[in-house]
């Protein structure tokens, strides 16, 4: 299948391969489709969260946080194992999302435990809001406390 009217620079006519051309990659990049063919495609819960972390915040997110005034609330729970939890607000309303890397301080958060916190937007549309430098203030009395490397304290 020679096509007269096309030429290489060195003037020799250009054909049409007989079969079709198949592109390879010296190697295959993670995350690409062709990584991911033989691997089932991956669940809601499997996806990266969209909630901004500590690490994730912006700069200026973490300065209107940070300058904004102190609440007080109760741990209403927290679950280590999924890294979040919900505050229950003294001055009542809707429930506070917490994540584990806003977490202040030696212990891991129980039900019943007295706290403080600021409070974040949550990108995007800045409806809802999440806790941030979140400090225990008082352990709920007669529950065990774990501490982040796993050592058990009853108070």
């Amino acid at each position: 299948m020679t096509d007269p009217g096309l030429t290489s620079p060195s003037g020799t006519p250009l054909r049409s391969p007989s079969t079709s051309l198949t592109l390879s990659f010296p190697f295959l990049r993670e995350r690409s489709r062709v990584w991911e063919e033989g691997k089932e495609q991956p669940l809601p819960r499997d996806l990266p969260s969209p909630l901004p972390t500590k690490r994730t915040r912006t700069y200026s997110a973490t300065v209107r946080a940070h300058s904004g005034p102190v609440f007080k609330g109760v741990c209403k729970n927290f679950s280590r194992s999924q890294g979040h939890g919900f505050i229950r607000p003294i001055h009542g309303g809707e429930e506070i999302f917490v994540h584990v890397s806003d977490i202040d301080g030696e212990y891991v958060p129980v039900e019943g435990d007295e706290v403080t916190y600021k409070v974040c937007r949550v990108p995007p549309k800045n409806l809802k809001v999440q806790a941030v430098e979140v400090k225990i203030t008082h352990l709920n009395p007669g529950t065990k406390h774990e501490t982040w490397s796993g050592q058990i304290i009853s108070s």
